[in-house]
């Protein structure tokens, strides 16, 4: 895929419940983030910057940051309770650190309202969008993540097949088995079907 080529909407995930989710989730089923046009896409799609905010500035950094914060948030979601004294508690607290550096690093874009089609008002950044402050704003998803007992509580690996997804399961009665119903949750009823017509023939 060429540096400047956009990802088809269909490979990048964003149900995950939380900004940091979504971006682990561009590991599956491949490297989503191999190209500036995918990193691009996840970027706006993620909702960190509002939709048509250009991104020309946008370099192989970016990427390299990207995917640097993205295992240390991977670190930190799967490795819940490091055990004390080991090498895993030495990486646990390295990728601690990393985090909390990159989320006061830089504030997150600012916002503004301004007149769109039609007059309706809608969202825009009042500057240009730096990396810095763009993996400040997961980061700081990150730390709110893990500090509330109640999200981290929630975390959730998907059940499916060769799924390693994690999300935020925010269900009634907290029921929710895979990332996706409509990914990971079809594959499930797809194979129970065969599965019962299997049995049926037989």
């Amino acid at each position: 895929m060429a540096l400047g080529t956009a990802a088809a909407p269909y490979e990048l995930r964003f149900d995950a419940g939380r900004v940091c989710l979504d971006l682990l989730a561009t590991t599956h089923p491949g490297e989503r983030l191999d190209a500036l046009g995918p990193l691009r896409a996840w970027i706006t799609g993620s909702g960190l910057v509002p939709p048509g905010t250009p991104l020309p500035h946008a370099d192989t950094g970016w990427l390299v940051g990207f995917r640097e914060l993205r295992a240390q948030v991977e670190r930190l979601v799967r490795d819940r309770n490091p055990g004390r004294n080991n090498s895993s508690a030495r990486s646990y607290d390295l990728a601690l650190a990393r985090v909390n550096d990159l989320a006061r690093a830089a504030a997150p874009p600012a916002p503004r309202a301004v007149p769109g089609e039609g007059g309706v008002l809608v969202r825009e950044l009042a500057g240009p969008a730096e990396c810095a402050a763009l993996l400040a704003a997961v980061a700081r998803d990150t730390v709110e993540l893990l500090t509330d007992p109640v999200a981290r509580a929630a975390i959730r690996e998907c059940e499916g097949d060769n799924c390693p997804l994690v999300y935020l399961d925010t269900s009634r009665g907290r029921r929710r088995r895979w990332c996706s119903s409509e990914v990971c949750g079809n594959r499930e009823r797809v194979a129970r079907h065969r599965r019962r017509a299997a049995l049926a023939r037989a």
